[in-house]
């Protein structure tokens, strides 16, 4: 059985974006490049709030970035999910500002994916506020799915 990938509104961006002009910026192009072309040994999922953020912005780097989600399963924001994120919010687990970030981590939580799969380490792979997050999600009967990179999934194949 495959894996199942809720793949986060950054690696999109990072995908299909014009070639970064900095160091870091084209490292994350080139490695969610390296993943994208494995993406076939997982089950990708996506949410609404996904394609809501990817279909924003510049009309042509948006058609770009929803192109590639076409064929990708769409995961519904439920009340359990909306209800999980205001909480992360409320508690000051997660900044107001990033309450969009809440949401994705709420979806893929509720939807019991197996990895969250992000290039935002401000409020989502950030191990101290995963710590907080995993401790409430263990509160309420759930567990926080891992969370990583495009390059800490590529693992061994992105050796050089």
């Amino acid at each position: 059985m495959k894996r199942r990938i809720y793949v986060e509104t950054s690696v999109i961006s990072y995908l299909t974006a014009r070639p970064s002009k900095t160091i870091l910026g084209a490292a994350h192009q080139q490695i969610t490049l390296a993943w994208w072309e494995t993406r076939n040994q997982y089950e990708l999922l996506v949410s609404e709030s996904v394609l809501r953020e990817c279909g924003a912005g510049d009309p042509d780097a948006a058609v770009k970035r929803l192109a590639v989600l076409n064929d990708v399963p769409l995961l519904l924001i439920t009340e359990q999910a909306l209800h999980i994120a205001e909480s992360l919010v409320g508690l000051g687990i997660v900044p107001a500002k990033a309450a969009e970030d809440a949401l994705h981590i709420a979806v893929a939580t509720v939807s019991g994916v197996d990895y969250l799969l992000t290039w935002n380490c401000r409020h989502i792979a950030n191990p101290e506020i995963q710590r907080s997050i995993a401790e409430y999600l263990e509160q309420i009967g759930l567990f926080l799915p891992f969370i990583c990179t495009p390059e800490e999934l590529l693992g061994e194949e992105n050796a050089e």
